[in-house]
């Protein structure tokens, strides 16, 4: 009989919403990446500056080893355009998965972006959706989120989502959450 393994939730899958795909991120999607979280206007509230391609590729490298606690996964996609002339990378998403605490069960930690161009076609809130119904439906009790209080637009993407605001402030960003499951 094998050990059970001590990552209940596995390694990311291609995930399929109405127009999108959330496909494993790789190194190599940094070269298209840059382009597509280039624009400044994207770290108004997350602070710091766009990476370029070759610093994008080092840290897509470093997220891509893991966590270094085992019992922590990180899981990260990019999110792929179907719809359109061509298919394009529109955004990331990502989860970073921790043990319950007292049994209760994994938590994600989720968060998002979507490259300027594409914002305001609710590319963000079907990209999220689809991350937390994907991580429900695993073993994932709780989801959570940390959003900028004036980033309005990412509040509607954490409602959308299932996740409520909450009175806990973290690191100057409000705290959602999801119902947990049990």
């Amino acid at each position: 009989m094998s050990e059970p393994s001590p990552d209940p939730i596995g390694t990311p899958a291609v995930i399929r919403t109405a127009r999108l795909d959330l496909v494993p991120l790789r190194v190599e999607h940094a070269d298209e990446m840059a382009a597509v979280l280039a624009d400044p206007a994207l770290h108004t509230f997350i602070g710091g500056a766009p990476d370029g391609v070759t610093a994008l590729r080092a840290r897509y490298g470093r997220m891509l080893a893991g966590s270094p606690d085992p019992a922590v996964s990180w899981l990260n996609w990019v999110v792929r355009l179907r719809t359109g002339q061509l298919p394009c990378l529109v955004g990331t998403v990502q989860a970073t998965v921790t043990p319950g605490a007292d049994g209760d069960g994994p938590t994600a930690e989720v968060a998002w972006v979507i490259g300027t161009p594409w914002q305001g076609r609710g590319f963000a809130s079907e990209a999220a959706c689809g991350l937390v119904s994907w991580l429900t439906e695993r073993a994932v009790q709780g989801v959570i989120a940390h959003v900028h209080p004036d980033h309005k637009a990412s509040a509607a993407v954490a409602a959308s989502a299932g996740l409520a605001a909450t009175d806990v402030v973290e690191d100057g960003e409000v705290r959602w959450e999801s119902p947990r499951k049990g």
